[in-house]
């Protein structure tokens, strides 16, 4: 069976299109707003098996904001891919523009095409360029709710205020994407996905976990991961877990009976040799006689953890 392409009808979907004459005559009367204007405005949620072909291409600036799921753009014959917290602004053209959703895992996206009596000078004075492929963001928060002020402003009525209004308010939305809070926004991103990461290493010890699974599950690139934490914990995620496990390790060793083999399993290492061997590496002295020393209470603990040999 042939699945159905389209542009729009999306469930839940909000879209306004503002006519020509709309912008031609609101200008007129006040030519401040021609130097930057919404055309069009939506949002997308969930959108299965969206398809939108441009032939000719636009002769606004598009821009669109993935916040979940996948997607993918064309221009002419060079594709894009597209995910969570990317973003793109295709500048106005008369190439063949193609965009649509992941089969598999459908992007909800919000959008917006712009315009200016001017529209060249502008993408020239910021650098937008055709190819420049999506740019990854943290999440934009400020900008959803500018998109959102714009969108409820037209909704009202195509009335002085409210165009006023969405004019001004799509300067500070294309500012979000182009000039994000960074160091507010990525420190506050990194913490919390580095708590959640350290929270899911936590309740699963006796796992084997790869850098590949622990970044899936913050939706970010492995290396854009790795960095991100070892930028919050001074440590690689594995080290970081292989330091969890060994923690575990000596709780268990202090606190119960377990054998040497079993506190090797519970903590995710099935060759009690080589958990030995890592143990000594990192503690400089053997599971069982950590265990001893801990119980004569000689031993100083955490102080003698060399972690750079992990």
């Amino acid at each position: 069976m042939k699945t159905v392409k389209r542009k729009d009808g999306f469930e839940g979907e909000r879209m306004i299109s503002l006519p020509d004459t709309v912008w031609k005559n609101a200008i007129k009367t006040n030519p401040v707003l021609g130097q930057l204007y919404v055309t069009h405005i939506g949002y997308f949620p969930k959108a299965a098996f969206h398809y939108r072909e441009r032939k000719n291409g636009c002769p606004d600036n598009i821009l669109l904001y993935c916040v979940k799921g996948k997607g993918w753009y064309s221009v002419n014959d060079r594709r894009f891919e597209m995910g969570l917290n990317e973003f793109v602004i295709l500048p106005a053209t008369k190439a063949r523009l193609c965009y649509g959703s992941d089969d598999k895992n459908p992007w909800t996206i919000y959008w917006v095409h712009f315009s200016s009596n001017d529209i060249e000078s502008f993408n020239k004075g910021f650098n937008i360029g055709l190819l420049d492929g999506p740019r990854h963001i943290q999440s934009n928060e400020a900008g959803i709710q500018l998109w959102d002020i714009m969108y409820q402003s037209l909704k009202m009525g195509f009335g002085k205020d409210n165009l006023g209004k969405a004019h001004l308010c799509l300067y500070h939305f294309i500012s979000s994407f182009l000039f994000p809070e960074k160091e507010c926004v990525e420190k506050k991103e990194a913490q919390n996905r580095i708590e959640g990461t350290i929270k899911f290493m936590q309740q699963h010890l006796s796992a084997t976990l790869t850098v590949d699974e622990l970044a899936q599950k913050c939706d970010l690139s492995p290396s854009h991961f790795s960095n991100l934490f070892k930028k919050a914990t001074g440590m690689s995620p594995l080290n970081y877990f292989i330091h969890l496990k060994l923690q575990e390790a000596c709780l268990l060793l202090y606190t119960t009976g377990m054998k040497v083999k079993d506190v090797a399993v519970a903590t995710g290492y099935d060759d009690p040799y080589h958990f030995s061997r890592l143990f000594k590496k990192t503690m400089h002295i053997s599971p069982e006689q950590y265990r001893g020393l801990r119980r004569k209470g000689t031993f100083q603990g955490e102080e003698a953890w060399d972690m750079s040999s992990i």
